[in-house]
């Protein structure tokens, strides 16, 4: 499915027009401009699953902004913006072949970072409340109460719950259902799994922090179906190479100059790993190193 079909970015001579005329001002930069137009990058056309490749500093995130400002996408994370970032975004062109549904929206690493610190914190909270519940349930199991007033009520239903149950069954009660305690990777995947529904646009900030490798390619996996079955468009800012082999995929390499689109074999991180495997291949297949 295809939502978002072109996006157009302020080229070099405006910029250049731009430069110019704040040369002799205060400003020391005028971010986003010039990030972009260094790659000789105008315009990106849309697939149901488009790249963006390259290495740090190379604009593949501020792209991944101004687009999803430019939509005005739901994001939960700030990021880094300037005084000429509004300017920027009134300098740019958006073609839809379709209105964009609710939920679309861009995920950062951020995000998944905050997902993951705050079910941390809930876990811990859980696991504190766990510790009283235990203290609580010998104090009411052995004790002696007895209702001397209407605002003893609810004690005494704790002192019948636990003299009728067992510890884990009187925790069980007095405590909200615990929330799994999942690795950092486990609990990235399952915030994509969260985020991500049917019939929506994504725009997606390096995923693969926080993946292990098996993670990655079942996040791959995640994101083809939604792409293929249920109606998902990507736009996917990455360096993964197991991201990168996605099928159907068209990556934009912003490494190059200018900035061009590639077949994944093609990319100059991924020609470096295909060299070094071949180099140590003996080593993998059980020969001699």
């Amino acid at each position: 499915m295809i939502y978002l079909s072109q996006f157009r970015f302020p080229d070099a001579e405006l910029e250049t027009d731009l430069l110019f005329s704040l040369k002799m001002t205060c400003y020391d930069t005028v971010y986003p401009y010039g990030i972009l137009s260094r790659h000789h990058l105008s315009q990106i056309d849309f697939e149901p699953v488009t790249i963006f490749y390259g290495g740090n500093g190379c604009g593949k995130t501020t792209a991944l902004n101004v687009i999803a400002e430019k939509l005005q996408l739901e994001r939960s994370t700030l990021y880094n913006r300037s005084s000429f970032f509004e300017r920027y975004l009134e300098d740019c062109q958006s073609e839809c072949s379709r209105d964009l549904p609710k939920g679309s929206c861009v995920i950062t690493s951020d995000d998944v970072f905050d997902f993951m610190l705050n079910l941390r914190c809930i876990n811990e909270g859980i696991d504190k409340r766990r510790e009283e519940l235990m203290e609580d349930y010998t104090d009411m199991k052995y004790s002696s109460f007895q209702v001397k007033s209407l605002e003893d009520y609810e004690k005494l239903k704790k002192v019948n719950l636990a003299r009728s149950s067992t510890k884990s069954k009187y925790i069980r009660k007095n405590l909200i259902d615990n929330v799994r305690e999942h690795s950092n990777g486990e609990s990235a995947f399952l915030y994509f799994g969260s985020k991500i529904t049917d019939h929506a646009l994504y725009l997606l900030d390096e995923p693969e922090n926080s993946l292990s490798p098996d993670k990655q390619q079942e996040l791959l996996r995640f994101l083809e179906d939604s792409a293929r079955f249920f109606h998902c468009q990507f736009v996917i800012a990455t360096h993964s190479p197991f991201l990168l082999s996605m099928k159907g995929a068209k990556i934009y390499d912003f490494d190059e100059d200018p900035a061009d689109v590639k077949k994944w074999t093609e990319l100059s991180s991924m020609r470096q790993y295909y060299a070094f495997f071949k180099k140590h291949v003996g080593e993998f297949e059980g020969g001699i190193p």
